[in-house]
């Protein structure tokens, strides 16, 4: 049951750079498919380059984000998901 949760959470997470494509005009079929294979080939460091449209290395391109601002939404995200899970009523509204 953990390891279908764990995968769950995965695929989720991928909707951030498959929007960040999408949004960049670019396949974002292609390019989460490549991403997903580069850091399966150990490159950690790989990301969308929406001004080359390509997948390179963002340290080299100086594209960095602070890691709070991640974890936070990360966090904020999962804590919503478990208060709708815990909600086992419905409300009706008038």
């Amino acid at each position: 049951m953990e390891g279908y949760c764990v995968k769950a959470f995965a695929e989720a997470l991928e909707v951030i750079p498959y929007t960040l494509a999408e949004n960049a005009g670019l396949n974002p079929i292609t390019i989460v498919t490549e991403l997903r294979n580069r850091h399966a080939q150990g490159e950690i460091n790989a990301g969308i380059n929406v001004r080359k449209g390509q997948i390179t290395n963002i340290l080299e391109e100086n594209v960095v984000q602070p890691l709070l601002v991640s974890t936070s939404a990360i966090t904020l995200a999962a804590e919503c998901v478990r208060m709708l899970l815990k909600i086992d009523d419905i409300v009706t509204v008038r």
